[in-house]
């Protein structure tokens, strides 16, 4: 027996809990805080608990409800666009973290359950990702079951109109990261038009860090005349564009001088690239320190 049997506890299950933290606030720092804030209260409990996993649970989401109430506030105020933190794939292998390689940690899909309300993201999660029954759900929450069924319908019609339609494999995927680097760096405009939807969405934080668009760019035109403008101010063999993996995703990372400048995933019916979305914030990209320009 550990000689700690709340830190045994507590280990054993982190990995779920950050995954909880983590869809729920889409940022790594926040997830890490809501865990440390739940370690300290189980530390400190002197209940009789009878599930270990239910209680961290229960505190776990109820923190993070609580966390994305504020950040809501503190997003509003965000310069530009806010978009999730992203995730190396030596953070979504550790032991840690351990984040299934689904859509469900998606950039895009973390960004589009940020349309939800707190508590109706905290029941999505728990029962459409997480499995969870909606009689365990209802508890944590503090909500009927009915009502825990009915947020989660709710959830359901708000995201399913925006949540992409097509699944594509890593090849395709490939293939279509590729295409943009070729045309990017080339300032291919008439490649670029082809390459992107005709409603294809870019968006890009930048936090006012560093320079990126304050609103999302909507139209293949108007994204292919960005990506035609950068390609003309852009001194050959300065900017490096390399296949990476983001969230789980084939994605692109972007060195300036042999440094990270930016990772950016997209979203595509594997025809044409459907969504861009570009994390360029220097203060989001600590999960790729140390990642080396690609050739």
């Amino acid at each position: 027996m550990s000689a700690d049997p709340k830190l045994e506890s507590f280990t054993r299950y982190r990995a779920r809990l950050f995954g909880i933290g983590y869809r729920m606030l889409g940022s790594r720092a926040d997830a890490e805080d809501v865990l440390h804030d739940a370690w300290v209260r189980w530390q400190t409990t002197d209940m009789d608990v009878s599930s270990a996993e239910a209680w961290l649970v229960t505190a776990v989401t109820r923190l993070a409800i609580d966390r994305l109430r504020h950040a809501k506030v503190e997003r509003e105020a965000y310069t530009g666009p806010w978009l999730p933190e992203p995730l190396s794939n030596e953070d979504m292998d550790s032991p840690d973290i351990a984040l299934e390689r689904d859509e469900d940690v998606s950039i895009a899909f973390l960004t589009l359950l940020e349309t939800l309300s707190p508590e109706e993201r905290a029941v999505f999660v728990l029962h459409d990702i997480l499995d969870e029954d909606y009689a365990d759900i209802a508890e944590i929450v503090g909500k009927s079951d009915a009502a825990c069924r009915q947020m989660v319908h709710r959830a359901r019609e708000r995201l399913t109109s925006k949540r992409r339609r097509f699944k594509v494999d890593d090849d395709i995927r490939r293939k279509m990261l590729e295409r943009f680097v070729s045309a990017a760096n080339r300032g291919d405009r008439n490649e670029l038009i082809a390459l992107f939807a005709s409603d294809a969405t870019l968006t890009s934080d930048g936090g006012g860090k560093v320079v990126a668009s304050l609103r999302p760019l909507l139209g293949a035109e108007r994204i292919a005349n960005l990506w035609y403008a950068v390609a003309r101010r852009s001194t050959p063999g300065v900017v490096v564009r390399s296949v990476i993996h983001v969230n789980g995703e084939l994605a692109l990372g972007t060195f300036v001088h042999g440094r990270l400048y930016s990772v950016s995933t997209i979203e595509t019916d594997g025809e044409r690239i459907t969504a861009y979305y570009s994390i360029v914030n220097p203060d989001k990209l600590g999960s790729f320190r140390g990642l080396s320009q690609i050739a």
